[in-house]
């Protein structure tokens, strides 16, 4: 096989990923819009039969939308991901802050050194 068909192959096999990447995109994009039930399927069915000329359409008519339909799932994700970290890690804080609360009752006389050392104990146990 020679070299330049070596390279054409290559070619080929990366613009054949980078159009079912394309398609899984619009796929998403599809399904993830607010747009009604007959339109997905319509756009489905268009995208489907006539794939070049679907996807080409599609992204001419929702392009825009599409790529604000991105961020703001990314933009969800990555929200749902520090809310889990934060429901996690989140526990020294609250401790530390929960001590600091205690002492400061300590030290104003509403609770006593015997009840500041057992709802210490708590806290860290």
């Amino acid at each position: 096989m020679p070299l330049l068909d070596l390279f054409w192959s290559m070619l080929w096999f990366f613009l054949f990923i980078a159009w079912i990447w394309l398609l899984i995109s619009i796929f998403g994009d599809i399904f993830r819009s607010d747009m009604t039930g007959g339109s997905k399927a319509v756009w489905t069915v268009f995208v489907v039969l006539v794939p070049l000329l679907g996807v080409l359409v599609y992204l001419i008519v929702h392009g825009g939308q599409m790529q604000q339909r991105s961020v703001e799932h990314a933009s969800k994700v990555q929200q749902a991901q520090q809310d889990y970290i934060r429901g996690v890690a989140g526990t020294s804080a609250s401790t530390a802050e929960e001590l600091s609360k205690l002492a400061q009752l300590r030290d104003t006389g509403v609770i006593s050194d015997e009840e500041f050392r057992s709802q210490k104990a708590k806290l860290l146990a």
